[in-house]
């Protein structure tokens, strides 16, 4: 069965509110005058309601049974990041613009650098695939991520949901095009070539002499001795969404209203 959760919050929504209704026939005689005044009897139908729906799991009971399954919080993930991440990608899914709908990609940059804040999550099996550090881009700040823009050569991440493209090979090595879904907001992702690829500055050993990982000009990077597996498996049309708790974001994304 394709993306359970989404079934489940489906119903759910579907559930809230409604009312359903069925035709019940009862035996209400009346009388109606005919041209040679004789009487008849015209039975007629009565349409009554229909005991109400069973209880359904609501869309949040569904979205935190999820995140239980997953195990998100002990691997640091916070249940408002997943919950916002889910809205979005149910607002896209619904609109036909994440093709593929399996999995999802969360960078969470209410995270520091040093900690592994990029999450590749199975939604059919209910699995994290990869838990991975991820870079921001330099112009964001240090060790944690503060500043954002959609400009190019700002070297500054930008927040938001993407839907990922196709891959190709040059300077940065195997990449994966990004492409932002939200406009004002991270829609220049391929004008500015914002990819996800592989850094050897995304290493425990930047961490280590740094303090924090080495920062990109505004990409996702990931280390190189995970970037094909992951790229691979989260390429041709899955959602990444970059969250960030800044309010200039979380106030102006209409996904996440």
């Amino acid at each position: 069965m394709r993306y359970p959760i989404r079934k489940l919050l489906l119903a759910a929504t579907l559930a809230t509110g409604s009312f359903a209704f069925t035709t019940a026939s009862h035996s209400n005689k009346t009388v109606a005058a005919t041209d040679n005044n004789a009487s008849i009897s015209v039975e007629r139908s009565t349409v009554l309601p229909a005991p109400a729906p069973m209880p359904v799991a609501s869309a949040e009971a569904a979205t935190k049974e999820l995140y239980s399954e997953l195990h998100l919080a002990e691997n640091g993930l916070h249940e408002e990041v997943f919950d916002l991440a889910l809205k979005g990608f149910n607002k896209l899914e619904g609109s036909g613009k994440i093709p593929n709908e399996d999995k999802i990609t969360i960078v969470d940059f209410s995270q520091p650098s040093n900690q592994k804040r990029l999450y590749v999550i199975d939604l059919n099996r209910k699995q994290i695939l990869f838990q991975s550090f991820v870079s921001h881009g330099r112009g964001s700040g240090e060790l944690w991520a503060k500043s954002f823009s959609n400009q190019p050569s700002s070297y500054k991440s930008s927040p938001g949901f993407y839907v990922t493209e196709e891959t190709y090979t040059r300077h940065n090595g195997y990449s994966l095009r990004l492409d932002g879904l939200e406009k004002g907001i991270n829609d220049n992702a391929r004008n500015r070539d914002i990819v996800m690829h592989g850094a050897p500055y995304v290493s425990e050993s930047a961490i280590g002499a740094l303090g924090f990982l080495g920062r990109s000009q505004g990409c996702p990077a990931i280390p190189l001795a995970l970037h094909k597996p992951i790229i691979n498996t989260i390429k041709d049309g899955t959602c990444l969404f970059i969250y960030t708790p800044d309010e200039s974001y979380l106030n102006h994304s209409e996904l996440l209203e």
